[in-house]
């Protein structure tokens, strides 16, 4: 039962939290970095009243605008253009990319070094943790990264990564979750982003680092996930309720995968979105019901009677709780056709339409790691989830 557990210090939830932003940033200070997406929230309703109430409170703003998966190089010129603005809080409202390029600048607003000096697996130098403080507002259901305490900066190409800017520090102090930011995004990006959260939680449940708080906090927020994201993205996009209930397993989502870690679909998501120029959620979202089958496939043939299997089937019964109460094995397989329906369902893309193809499963394979999934399948196994999602 012993454990350890990162949350944000404070979390504003619910339909029109965006309004207290100003009143969040004034306790830091009167001069805010707001760091935002190329043009969704700029076109919407809020982004006019949001700057005629920080203008009322005396806020400063500067404004950097992130378009793409944030890289080192951006990072870096964004550091250097404000450093030295005296910036006393930084906002990020966006999608996950948004917050993790807020996170990263936030990060290395007090170093003059380059970011890659900091990032896992690419330099050398700890982090201390010192930090501008962050306020993440999302808007998008799924990164979860609102909650998590690593930047994810990527570098596209041959010698392409995505890596993290990792420390417990890093989790925003503020966390701002409004369901209304949500409600104009397209279905194809609520389909992928739901689906990454979909994953995250799945993963982290069945993760070997998994807790009892863990446990219990992804099998409530599977419980309302499901039925709201096929609502949203298939039947009625501007459902408040199921944007909440989207946006509530996602912020849950970033709690368990910074808690408990992720898997086999994650650890092909960092070679993969190092490689090509796919979406996140794509990747996650394409790839959750093959690698769920054969992690579950391999599980009953080694270990029928272990947590991850009984785990799998609790998922299975809050995604889906119409169903009658069967076996482990039974319920873990109904998995494995629910998340095959939904991927159909919602039109998740393959990997082939993104440019991988049959000649990269081998360095993909090669490269990839399992993090903490439940069970380690062979590479065997990982080149047929590659070829059956191409």
């Amino acid at each position: 039962m012993a454990f350890h557990f990162i949350a944000n210090p404070h979390l504003h939830f619910g339909p029109g939290t965006i309004n207290r932003l100003p009143e969040l940033v004034s306790p830091h200070g009167n001069t805010l970095l707001l760091i935002t997406g190329a043009q969704s929230l700029q076109k919407s309703n809020h982004w006019p009243r949001l700057l005629e109430a920080l203008e009322k409170k005396s806020i400063r703003v500067y404004q950097a605008v992130v378009e793409t998966e944030p890289s080192p190089s951006m990072i870096d010129e964004i550091v250097l253009k404000y450093r030295d603005q005296n910036i006393d809080v930084i906002a990020a409202i966006g999608g996950g990319s948004v917050m993790d390029a807020g996170k990263a600048v936030s990060a290395m607003m007090t170093k003059k070094e380059s970011i890659m000096e900091y990032l896992e697996g690419v330099g050398n130098r700890p982090h201390d943790g010192e930090k501008t403080p962050f306020i993440a507002v999302p808007t998008t259901a799924g990164t979860g990264s609102e909650a998590t305490k690593n930047a994810v900066i990527s570098q596209l190409g041959a010698d392409g990564f995505k890596k993290s800017l990792r420390h417990d520090n890093f989790v925003p102090d503020i966390a701002v979750v409004d369901p209304e930011l949500t409600l104009d995004c397209p279905p194809e990006i609520t389909a992928a982003c739901g689906m990454d959260a979909l994953t995250q939680l799945l993963e982290s449940l069945v993760s070997t680092q998994s807790s009892p708080m863990t446990d219990s906090l992804a099998f409530g927020a599977l419980e309302i996930l499901g039925e709201a994201l096929i609502t949203a993205t298939t039947r009625h996009p501007h459902d408040i309720v199921a944007r909440t209930n989207i946006s509530y397993a996602s912020y849950i989502s970033g709690l368990t995968l910074a808690n408990a870690g992720l898997g086999v679909v994650h650890g092909f998501a960092s070679v993969i979105g190092g490689t090509f120029n796919i979406p996140h959620g794509v990747i996650c979202g394409t790839l959750l019901a093959e690698v769920t089958r054969h992690t579950i496939e391999s599980l009953i043939s080694m270990d029928p009677n272990g947590p991850a299997l009984d785990k799998y089937a609790g998922a299975f019964r809050r995604l889906h709780p119409s169903k009658g109460l069967e076996s482990p094995v039974e319920s873990s397989r109904h998995l494995i056709k629910l998340l095959t329906q939904w991927t159909d369902q919602l039109n998740m893309p393959g990997l082939g339409a993104y440019g991988v193809a049959f000649k990269d499963i081998d360095s993909i394979v090669g490269a990839t790691g399992q993090k903490n999934n439940p069970i380690q399948l062979s590479e065997k196994k990982l080149s047929q989830i590659l070829q059956s999602r191409l």
